[in-house]
């Protein structure tokens, strides 16, 4: 088989980012792997989740209203809402091979070893490349403690035929909080053991404060400074053990669920047979995104753990390489302005600098926040939950840092991620005619 100018090792964002620009090209191209295709994101993240959260949003928004107009008792039925987000995940690896196929983009299916600097193997087939981009994304870190073989990933939490009624979570990150939310609206009486002093480290701790009121609302059951270091197995389910700042604790729950960090997926790639030098689980690169010990390979997204572990990151990682690939190394990426969500019910959103973050780097800035459930925005809904922190320089208007919790904070912070990352100001935010009322509209009082 003669070389391809261009092996893919994954089949997510990054991959098909990447793949489709340098085959546009006119260029070979292969893609591998050794899941189906679509990943992560499509599979196994973003889409899925947020179709999982349609129905938390339905039965929150009617719980709300109760009393304002609505009335009667809505439900989960978890089989029929994982057969909904069904509808969406299995045709995806189906559509994927066949866009590679209109496209002339070779596929093929399996684990992808490297054999050289140029060279991966695939079910017994080397492939010769005169690129080869890893795009394999990320994994759940090990759980490096007794009984970590019954705790299952979130891969699997979204597979569920049914959904057991006591569930353990081990991690106060995104997976944690967002999976939370929808389980307890469906039902299950939910425990959260983070051995941090709150959950939710990426976001503003102010309005992970504010959200909380959600999670006592919904009883979520949330332990800080609560380290798991045992799961026993017993026979009515699991005893899950931690150390907690009361001393030792058990809870007893049916499931244990993986929510403790994702990590570059890189182990089964022989990556010293393709001499691409690695430092604790992450590939070392130089600012294009390539392999500082082999020119030939790149990396994007979650494997290239460059920027924010993202769905856009990956997108703009793939389209960074492609075109480095096909013009040389001319291009870097840009992480200004990447907006983060947790897709709780409200989400919280973030852009930017934190106050912490803006102290460290000496600026001069003007901070506004406040927790606003008496705004048009929250009452309409009947939201208790809605506040704001925002980040501005002093002298030049731009916009740092935005910080969102409530009704709408997954939208608006896109605004604020567009003025950030092409230099808007505070004032030209707030000198723009938004359509009223919606969130938008709140964005001048929030300057």
């Amino acid at each position: 088989m003669k070389p391809h100018d261009l092996v893919v090792i994954g089949s997510g964002t990054a991959a098909q980012v990447a793949s489709t620009r340098v085959r546009r090209a006119g260029r070979t191209v292969a893609v591998v792997d050794h899941r189906p295709f679509g990943g992560t994101c499509a599979l196994r993240g973003c889409d899925p989740k947020k179709m999982l959260i349609s129905g938390a949003e339905a039965i929150d928004a009617a719980h709300r209203m109760q009393g304002h107009g609505v009335a009667g008792e809505l439900r989960i039925s978890w089989p029929e809402l994982v057969a909904f987000k069904r509808t969406f995940t299995d045709p995806v690896p189906q559509k994927q091979e066949a866009r590679y196929a209109a496209q002339g983009i070779d596929a093929f299916h399996g684990l992808a070893r490297f054999t050289g600097r140029d060279a991966v193997t695939v079910a017994g087939q080397e492939l010769k490349a005169r690129h080869i981009l890893v795009a394999t994304g990320a994994r759940p870190v090990p759980l490096r403690l007794p009984g970590a073989e019954h705790v299952i990933t979130s891969d699997r939490f979204l597979e569920l035929e049914s959904l057991p009624q006591r569930i353990v979570l081990i991690g106060g990150g995104y997976i944690a909080a967002e999976f939370s939310h929808i389980a307890a609206r469906a039902g299950a009486q939910v425990t959260v053991l983070q051995r941090g002093d709150r959950m939710l480290l990426h976001f503003d701790p102010d309005l992970v404060n504010w959200l909380m009121v959600k999670f006592a609302e919904l009883r979520i059951d949330v332990r800080t400074q609560a380290t798991a270091v045992r799961i026993e197995q017993t026979t009515n389910g699991f005893l899950v053990h931690a150390d907690g700042p009361r001393g030792k604790e058990a809870v007893e729950v049916d499931l244990v669920v993986h929510a403790a960090g994702r990590e570059p997926e890189l182990e089964d790639l022989d990556l010293a047979g393709g001499h691409v030098a690695v430092s604790k689980n992450r590939l070392e690169l130089n600012e294009y995104l390539q392999s500082v010990s082999n020119p030939l390979v790149y990396a994007a997204g979650d494997a290239a753990g460059m920027g924010p572990p993202l769905t856009p990151v990956s997108a703009h990682d793939g389209l960074v390489v492609a075109t480095n690939i096909l013009d040389g190394n001319r291009h870097k990426p840009d992480y200004r302005g990447v907006p983060s969500v947790a897709f709780t019910v409200p989400p919280i959103a973030s852009v930017g600098l934190s106050e912490s973050q803006a102290q460290a780097q000496g600026l001069k800035y003007k901070l506004k926040s406040e927790s606003t459930p008496y705004w048009f925005t929250a009452r309409r809904l009947a939201e208790r939950v809605y506040g704001y922190k925002t980040l501005v320089e002093e002298g030049t208007g731009q916009i740092l840092g935005a910080h969102i919790v409530g009704p709408c904070a997954d939208e608006v912070i896109n605004l604020f991620a567009l003025a950030i990352r092409h230099n808007l100001t505070a004032r030209d935010l707030q000198t723009t005619m938004f359509a009223y009322p919606t969130g938008a509209s709140d964005i001048g009082y929030m300057l």
